[in-house]
C-alpha cells in the first residue's frame, strides 16, 4: 500500500530503458519517433541518456575504438550534429578513463569543440538516438596498445618537418613546394638514421606499434594505395579497411609520426594539383568527370610508390642492415599478430588517359629526393 501523501511516477531509468527497447533494438519506420516522443515528454531522463551514452563510448574504448576513430565514422554515416554530440560524450567520459598514450591525448584535443545545438526536445532526442544506435553497432577492433611512455613531446626534428611540410602545403608556386617537399624528406630520412643508429649502440625495448589513419571517400582506393606506397617507404607496413574508412599502419612510433606526416602533405599537394589539372581540361574545352580525378590520384599515388621504393632501395648501407631486418621482422610479426588474414586489391575505374597523364607529372612534380644512406 502507497505511503498516503506520495505520488508514483515512472523512473528516470524506465523511460530511457523504454525508449531503447523502442527505437534502438528495433528496426521499423517509427521505432526512432516512438522512441524520441518517450525522451521528449520526460525532461527529468536527460541525466540518465547522458550516463547511457558515456556507456556507450567505454564500450567502443573495450572494442579497440579509439576517439579520432568513433568521430571518423559518426561524421561518416550521419551529420555533424551528431559529430558534435559523441565529442561532447567523449570529452564527458575523459575523467572515469584510465591514463592513455600520447595519440590518444592527441584525438582529444582535436575533438570538435562547438556544443551540439539544442533545437525542440523531440529533434534532439532523436539524433542522441540515431547516435546511440550508430554506437551500438560498431564492431570490434584490433587494440592498438601504446608503447609505455607514450607521453613523449614530439621531436624538434618532427616539428621542423611539420612546418616544412605545412609551407609545401599551402604555397602556390610548383618549384617552392618541390624544394620544401624535398628538405622535409631529407630531414625524415635523417630522423629515420638517427633512430637506427640509436638502435644499432643501445638496443631499446620498444617494440612497433600501429595507429589508424583516415582513408576517406571518394577515390579511397587510389589514396589507401599511396599510404600503403608511404608506409612501406619508411619501414611499415599498412591494411586498408574498406569498410571503416582507415588505415592500419604499424611500425616504430618514430615512422609512424613521419608516415601520418608524409602521407598528409602528399594528399593535400595531390588533390590541389589535381583541382589545377582539371580546371585546365576543362579550360580547353574538355569536360572531365569522375574518371578523370580517379584516373589522376591511382597514376599519382603509382608514380609515388615508384620514386620512394626506388629511394629506399638505395638508403642502407651494409653496417646497418642487421639493425633494419630485425626492426622490419618485428613490424612483419606485429602486423601478423594484429592481422592474421588480409587479401590484396587493385585500382579500378583506371579509364581517363589525361587523368593518369596528369596525375603521373604531378607525382614527378612533387618528388622526393633520395634519402641520404643511412650510415
Amino acid at each position: 500500500m502507497r505511503p498516503r501523501g506520495t505520488i508514483g511516477r515512472v523512473s528516470t531509468s524506465s523511460t530511457v530503458d523504454r525508449a531503447f527497447a523502442a527505437s534502438l533494438y528495433e528496426t521499423g519506420e517509427t521505432a526512432l519517433d516512438t522512441g524520441a516522443s518517450l525522451l521528449a515528454a520526460d525532461p527529468a531522463a536527460d541525466a540518465e541518456l547522458a550516463r547511457r551514452g558515456q556507456e556507450f563510448v567505454a564500450s567502443a574504448w573495450r572494442r579497440g575504438w579509439q576517439p579520432a576513430d568513433v568521430v571518423r565514422i559518426v561524421r561518416r554515416e550521419l551529420e555533424e550534429t551528431h559529430v558534435r554530440l559523441v565529442a561532447e560524450l567523449i570529452r564527458a567520459r575523459q575523467g572515469d578513463d584510465r591514463p592513455r598514450g600520447r595519440r590518444w591525448n592527441a584525438q582529444l584535443a582535436e575533438l570538435p569543440a562547438d556544443p551540439p545545438p539544442r533545437t525542440d526536445r523531440f529533434s534532439y532526442a532523436t539524433a542522441v538516438l540515431e547516435l546511440y544506435r550508430l554506437l551500438l553497432r560498431l564492431p570490434p577492433l584490433e587494440v592498438l596498445d601504446e608503447q609505455p611512455g607514450g607521453a613523449r613531446t614530439e621531436s624538434r626534428m618532427l616539428t621542423r618537418i611539420r612546418a616544412l611540410l605545412a609551407k609545401a602545403e599551402a604555397t602556390g608556386f610548383p618549384e617552392e613546394a618541390e624544394a620544401l617537399s624535398a628538405k622535409a624528406q631529407e630531414l625524415m630520412a635523417r630522423h629515420s638514421v638517427d633512430e637506427a643508429l640509436l638502435a644499432a649502440r643501445a638496443p631499446s625495448p620498444e617494440t612497433p606499434g600501429a595507429c589508424r589513419i583516415g582513408v576517406e571517400p571518394p577515390y579511397e582506393e587510389a589514396k589507401a594505395v599511396l599510404l600503403d606506397a608511404v608506409a612501406a617507404a619508411n619501414h611499415c607496413r599498412a591494411v586498408w579497411n574498406e569498410a571503416l574508412g582507415f588505415s592500419t599502419v604499424v611500425g616504430f612510433e618514430t615512422d609512424l609520426d613521419v608516415v601520418e606526416l608524409l602521407y598528409t602533405s602528399l594528399l593535400v599537394q595531390a588533390t590541389t594539383a589535381m583541382t589545377k589539372a582539371e580546371a585546365a581540361q576543362r579550360a580547353g574545352g574538355r569536360k572531365r568527370t569522375k574518371t578523370f580525378r580517379q584516373s589522376f590520384l591511382a597514376a599519382y599515388a603509382h608514380r609515388i610508390g615508384v620514386r620512394l621504393a626506388a629511394a629506399a632501395e638505395t638508403q642502407v648501407t651494409d653496417d646497418l642492415l642487421p639493425v633494419l631486418a630485425s626492426r622490419e621482422v618485428a613490424v612483419t610479426g606485429r602486423l601478423e599478430h594484429m592481422f592474421p588474414e588480409t587479401t590484396t586489391t587493385r585500382l579500378r575505374s583506371v579509364r581517363d588517359a589525361a587523368g593518369w597523364t596528369e596525375g603521373a607529372q604531378a607525382a614527378d612534380r612533387a618528388q622526393m629526393r633520395h634519402r641520404p644512406r643511412l650510415g
